[in-house]
């Protein structure tokens, strides 16, 4: 929620100062390109603030472990249980 707001405030002083670049005339068309590269990073915090985070992480889950450690590493914990007996409990 704090990066959300952090993210807010961020295209907030983008906005602010697109404005009044593209109202300040520079030499050499400087102030065209600064509102330019202004408006280029308004519409890059909008994609950014459209995305949901849980979209970012994707389904990966617990498969990155899985692919790094791989199924032999998951083998040796079973094996160093006390107890081998697995699943839900008899009733």
């Amino acid at each position: 929620m704090a990066q959300r707001t952090s993210l807010n405030a961020l295209r907030n002083l983008i906005v602010q100062a697109e404005r009044i670049v593209s109202t300040t005339p520079m030499p050499e068309r400087r102030s065209e390109r600064a509102a330019e590269l202004l408006r280029a990073a308004i519409a890059l915090t909008d994609d950014i603030l459209l995305v949901p985070p849980a979209a970012i992480l994707g389904a990966k889950g617990g498969k990155a472990t899985l692919a790094s450690r791989g199924p032999e590493y998951f083998r040796q914990l079973v094996a160093k249980r006390k107890t081998h007996g697995g699943g839900r409990p008899r009733k």
